[in-house]
């Protein structure tokens, strides 16, 4: 097996794990005690909730608009995962969905004890989206939104993701009674904090200080696939006593496994310090 396939194995099968996890809670936990999500999962949920319309079509459906705006916007190279992540989510949404009607899987209601079914809910999303994120892929929908109007307008992903989502679940309450969508939120910090353990991180970003013999290949690799900033620092080699660029940048949690593979990609011997960042201000992050 070729090595290029092997290494997009070794993501792909933990973002498809991922995405049933996700697709799991969401019909285990989230529909059944008419909960919500923010982004575009969490529209899918409404018009479910209104019009009865199965989630699995209406994600794709939503989604099929924002992957050619991506491709067009973004690139083929950043599109892949994100790709994957989304159909495979639409994909197992309708099998939690046939496993339903069929009685094969009977979801978790309560009429009681909702702080139980909130906790559960975030656990199975922050898990299934942590496995995603972990390993270089997106769930699309907000996601690529975001990254858009971050490459157009400059616009924090972050401050875009989060404006839709509660956009999305402010909508919701003109439809659902105020309590579930309280108990939405305390389920979306539950799954916001497992995904940042899952990706190693409680914080806005990670910084990377790369030490490599090819400095220009490396920067030049982050600021077109990745679409971030990085300065080049000039050293010289304690033993070798040879100059040379060290590279710095500064990247999303979301973005470390991308980064990390870009690197390995251009020089598999290339020396890495990942350090937390505790706050980001400026271009792509929070700003100024």
């Amino acid at each position: 097996m070729p090595e290029s396939l092997k290494a997009h194995l070794k993501n792909i099968v933990p973002i498809l794990l991922g995405t049933a996890i996700y697709a799991f809670g969401i019909h285990y936990f989230v529909i059944s005690n008419e909960l919500m999500e923010g982004g575009v999962t969490g529209v899918a949920l409404l018009l479910s909730y209104i019009f009865g319309l199965p989630p699995s079509l209406t994600t794709l459906g939503l989604n099929i608009p924002l992957f050619y705006l991506g491709w067009r916007i973004l690139g083929k190279a950043s599109m892949g995962y994100t790709v994957l992540g989304t159909l495979s989510v639409s994909f197992f949404l309708w099998v939690m969905e046939r496993l339903i009607q069929t009685g094969w899987l009977v979801p978790f209601r309560t009429e009681h004890d909702f702080f139980l079914a909130t906790a559960y809910a975030g656990f199975t999303l922050g898990l299934g989206l942590g496995i995603v994120f972990r390993y270089g892929g997106t769930t699309g929908g907000s996601d690529i939104l975001a990254r858009v109007a971050h490459k157009l307008k400059g616009w924090s992903i972050g401050q875009v993701i989060l404006t839709m989502d509660v956009v999305v679940i402010g909508a919701s309450l003109f439809f659902l009674p105020k309590e579930k969508i309280l108990y939405t939120f305390v389920a979306v910090f539950i799954a916001s904090k497992l995904i940042d353990i899952l990706i190693e991180g409680a914080y806005a970003a990670k910084s990377f200080m790369i030490i490599t013999d090819h400095a220009d290949a490396v920067s030049a690799a982050i600021t077109k696939e990745l679409d971030r900033g990085a300065t080049l620092f000039p050293a010289v080699g304690a033993y070798s006593k040879q100059p040379k660029n060290v590279v710095y940048c500064v990247v999303a949690r979301s973005e470390m496994k991308r980064l990390k593979d870009l690197v390995r990609s251009i020089d598999p011997l290339a020396f890495l310090i990942i350090t937390e960042v505790h706050d980001v201000v400026g271009e792509g992050f929070k700003p100024n």
